[in-house]
């Protein structure tokens, strides 16, 4: 049950921001405790997100049984919103453990980073005025999972900031944003009946599956722009094929349940591309 309310279909935007910001220092050397250390903030940070949003969601109502989508913890009874919210708390504090080691061994200001991207999980649906519900989850999501925790994973190792990070922060963020949205435009019916309103919501439903494919496909764009100077990173073009199933499927206008399977799809093709994608840079440094 705690594993199903961790959301394992979302940890992807979580090890990609890191393999590939770790990626980038490998010129430089890599301190392998270090990217450890990172990738469990990282994922520390999207559990507790997820629990975050179970919780507010599930007290306010939004989760009830007209929603579409997997089962959540708080509005299907599976767990009271009290044990959800030490879930949380757990979550972000493992992280907050894991990311002082950083700050001892790296910089002080760390500290600034990780508390604005506990308080950015907590407050996504949580707090009497959450900004996922005012349309800018996705803007939070390519920030912090894309920008933040690219840019910083290289951080850590190299104790600066390239422009190879921060270019191949935007890709990574795009394949994070998608995976927001793809949850997003599915729920835009029930979101819409709760007072929920996300981008989906203020977008509508065409428009938002626009935004889908043109992040899918800006992602790879920037992917090559990374290759003119990491050439081995081109190797995550191959991915591009992952693409093609929830492109045509979002691009049909399904809706609904029929959403479920695109979450997945973007996940593994998240996954499979990030991977490529950081083993391209690290082979080119």
């Amino acid at each position: 049950m705690w594993l199903h309310g961790a959301r394992p279909r979302t940890l992807p935007a979580a090890i990609v921001p890191v393999a590939v910001g770790t990626a980038a220092a490998v010129g430089d050397g890599v301190i392998w405790w270090r990217a450890a250390m990172a990738l469990v903030v990282a994922v520390a940070i999207q559990i507790g997100t997820n629990f975050a949003n179970d919780y507010s969601d599930g007290i306010r109502g939004t989760d009830d049984e007209t929603r579409v989508g997997p089962a959540r913890l708080v509005g299907d009874g599976l767990a009271s919103p009290a044990a959800v919210k030490r879930a949380t708390q757990l979550s972000f504090a493992v992280a907050a453990a894991a990311g002082l080691s950083l700050v001892v061994a790296v910089s002080w200001w760390l500290i600034v980073v990780g508390t604005a991207s506990l308080l950015a999980g907590w407050f996504y649906t949580g707090g009497s005025r959450p900004y996922g519900y005012a349309g800018f989850g996705e803007l939070f999501v390519f920030i912090f999972f894309g920008l933040v925790a690219t840019v910083g994973s290289t951080f850590v190792q190299t104790e600066s900031i390239s422009a190879l990070s921060w270019l191949a922060a935007v890709a990574v963020g795009f394949w994070a944003t998608a995976l927001m949205v793809t949850n997003n435009l599915r729920d835009i019916p029930t979101d819409t009946e709760s007072d929920k309103v996300t981008l989906a919501v203020r977008l509508g439903d065409g428009r938002t599956r626009v935004l889908y494919i043109g992040l899918l496909l800006g992602a790879f764009v920037v992917v090559a722009l990374v290759g003119s100077a990491r050439p081995w990173a081109l190797i995550a073009l191959l991915a591009l094929p992952l693409g093609i199933r929830p492109i045509r499927t979002v691009a049909g206008g399904t809706r609904g349940s029929g959403l479920v399977a695109v979450l997945a799809d973007t996940g593994r093709l998240q996954l499979v591309a990030g991977s490529l994608f950081a083993a391209g840079i690290a082979l080119s440094g």
